[in-house]
């Protein structure tokens, strides 16, 4: 397959996420979490110690490999979104409270498997967004950020000076690399985080990373913080500011207005309210945003870590034939409304247990395109 790169400023994105790769999170990989009672990487690491290594090393060289990449190239899809951590680069990270007698609990090599990502990546021609999906004492609470039930990132600049430290160092690792699409800054800060301090650390990780990626080979990514984009209105425009996307998450499972509708109120949400959005939001920032997250993931149970019942399973009553189809309208639906947008990231690639999670088994159970060109 020819790799090519060009014109990579304002370029369509249709790719997808791989998850539980860097960042492991217990209900995409529950075989890893098998016996323990660790709930997120960090407990998971203080829990296993030294044997972490082993487990983690071979989770990184099995979960996600060359033929991953080729397999993605080959369906037309052209980029990929690489969640990491906060330690990605080693033992120089902030100490926090839950890593208790272990100074630095995370295992080290991950930077030398970002490095063959990136290899796979130019071989097959697909773009690469670094997502610092963790950061130091964790910005959301949830698993996928580190340390589950801890928000406690923008509470101290120590975490926060790392997390701008870490972007940093990957922009001079990587600028030179023709993968390299775009740098995410933070992926989901909580709600309640003022919207004030996240301004002001996007507008100072955007110049941190500018520092060796130019607006015209590299961009760069915030996330929307779960608030309305009326909140970033004129945030990190031109002509101060130049390739900057606005990252937004759409799921239907989290919330209860979600979880008690029916199939066909799925699908009307997508295709009137969803649609309207984007609208709204390509008026107000143009064309750049992407859809960072989405699934086809309408059952709660399956990631309900944290989450309480009742969740009124809008697949319940079907039968396989209805199952099937309401898959299938709920993928066609999203797809349609997030190619308004500048691009969209599913997530994720791939999960052990979830299918309407796993991209890959979407496609293979007819629930998603072979192709996407």
């Amino acid at each position: 397959m020819k790799t090519t790169f060009a014109n990579k400023f304002g370029k369509k994105l249709r790719g997808v996420n791989l998850g539980s790769w860097l960042v492991i999170e217990k209900w995409m990989v529950p075989s890893l979490f098998d016996g323990l009672e660790a709930t997120d990487e960090t407990s998971y690491c203080v829990e296993l110690g030294e044997r972490a290594a082993e487990t983690l090393t071979q989770h990184w060289n099995t979960f996600i490999t060359r033929a991953d990449f080729e397999w993605i190239a080959a369906r037309g899809l052209n980029a990929v979104r690489i969640p990491l951590g906060h330690w990605i680069f080693g033992h120089d990270y902030p100490y926090h409270r839950a890593y208790g007698d272990a100074r630095y609990p995370f295992v080290q090599g991950g930077i030398d498997v970002l490095d063959r990502a990136f290899d796979w990546a130019e071989e097959f021609g697909l773009h690469i967004v670094l997502d610092l999906h963790a950061a130091p004492g964790c910005q959301n609470g949830f698993d996928n950020g580190g340390i589950k039930d801890v928000c406690e990132w923008h509470t101290q600049d120590a975490y926060i000076n790392h997390a701008l430290s870490v972007l940093e160092r990957l922009a001079e690792r990587y600028h030179t690399r023709p993968a390299l699409h775009a740098i995410e800054t933070l992926n989901e800060p909580r709600w309640d985080i003022p919207t004030d301090l996240l301004k002001k650390y996007h507008t100072d990780a955007y110049r941190r990373i500018r520092k060796y990626c130019p607006p015209e080979d590299v961009a760069v990514v915030f996330h929307d913080g779960f608030r309305s984009y009326t909140e970033y209105s004129g945030f990190m425009a031109g002509p101060e500011f130049r390739n900057v996307i606005f990252d937004i998450h759409r799921y239907q499972c989290f919330v209860r207005e979600d979880i008690d509708l029916d199939v066909q109120g799925h699908l009307e949400k997508t295709v009137v309210e969803w649609k309207n959005e984007a609208d709204d939001i390509n008026n107000d920032r143009g064309v750049w945003t992407v859809v960072g997250e989405w699934s086809l993931g309408i059952d709660l149970r399956v990631v309900s870590l944290w989450a309480n019942g009742p969740f009124n399973h809008a697949l319940e009553g079907l039968d396989d034939f209805q199952t099937e189809v309401a898959y299938r309208a709920h993928a066609g639906a999203q797809l349609i409304t997030f190619e308004k947008y500048l691009g969209w990231f599913f997530w994720s690639y791939k999960t052990e247990t979830t299918p309407a999670w796993c991209f890959r088994e979407g496609v293979q159970r007819g629930w998603l395109p072979d192709q996407f060109v």
